[in-house]
């Protein structure tokens, strides 16, 4: 009889321990408060060559890149998650974040103070630029920032970003056109409807390398430049992971290695924008 209870009290503490085993083993994989258990899923606006757009293979094949891209890869890694990139426009980015519908936005964002209220930023992983960017033949007319700021003058921005706010500091009194995707507003620049246009300074460098047409002229003074990333506020421990990701692929030399290689591909055949379903 015994040996029976002591069989039996046996078999419990195993499952026992097997049951506190699985609660560890579920409570680690999700120690990241993700929005999806094992997966880190991040929201990014494809249209910023080179921070992300898509590359089309010899196949014709579209592929995300860009160096937050890779960088959003080597977070996942760094934290053992899977990775899950959602692109969508750029206030999609702002709006799901704060929502809370994904765990990271990556879309060249800057840690801009009115939006702390809605995310949390990362340390910066990219010390970028702003810059005022126009075509050749009206380079004469703008010598300084306070020649955009004319009624007769129609200057673009994208919609939501902080070179919007940019416009309307430097520009008040310009026409002032928010577009959806930054190839709205090379479009319009090269189609003659916008006299101007507010960029931030990699992509602009890189728009003017494909458009010989384009020219940078200005830099912008901006307080909070560089690039980090947003983070769904209130996570402290996936912020505190994305920082020591960050960290480590600066420290590395990753994050040079995948500026270099976005740089280099941005300059061949690509596409930036949503594809069609």
């Amino acid at each position: 009889m015994k040996k029976i209870v002591a069989l039996l009290l046996a078999l419990v503490m195993v499952f026992a321990l097997a049951a506190c085993g699985n609660s560890t083993s579920s409570s680690s994989a999700n120690k990241y408060n993700t929005v999806v258990d094992g997966k880190l899923t991040v929201a990014t606006s494809p249209d910023f060559a080179p921070y992300e757009f898509y590359a089309i293979g010899e196949d014709g094949t579209p592929s995300l890149a860009g160096f937050d891209v890779a960088l959003a890869q080597y977070i996942a890694d760094h934290m053992g998650l899977e990775l899950d990139i959602i692109p969508m426009d750029f206030d999609g980015v702002l709006n799901e974040l704060a929502a809370g519908g994904v765990d990271l936005g990556m879309a060249g964002l800057s840690p801009d103070p009115k939006r702390a209220d809605a995310m949390d930023f990362s340390d910066i992983y990219y010390q970028g630029g702003q810059s005022f960017v126009t075509v050749k033949d009206k380079v004469d007319l703008f010598a300084s920032l306070d020649d955009t700021n004319k009624a007769e003058y129609a200057i673009g921005a994208q919609n939501g970003s902080i070179q919007m706010d940019l416009a309307n500091e430097y520009s008040p009194d310009a026409d002032i056109v928010a577009l959806v995707k930054v190839t709205d507003i090379i479009a319009e620049l090269l189609g003659g409807k916008l006299d101007g246009a507010y960029i931030e300074t990699a992509v602009a460098e890189n728009y003017a390398k494909s458009y010989p047409d384009l020219a940078v002229v200005l830099e912008v003074p901006y307080d909070s430049e560089g690039s980090a990333v947003g983070v769904v506020k209130g996570n402290e421990a996936l912020l505190a992971a994305v920082n020591e990701a960050v960290a480590a692929a600066l420290a590395d030399g990753s994050m040079d290695k995948f500026v270099a290689e976005a740089n280099e591909l941005s300059t061949g055949e690509i596409f930036e924008g949503l594809l069609e379903d």
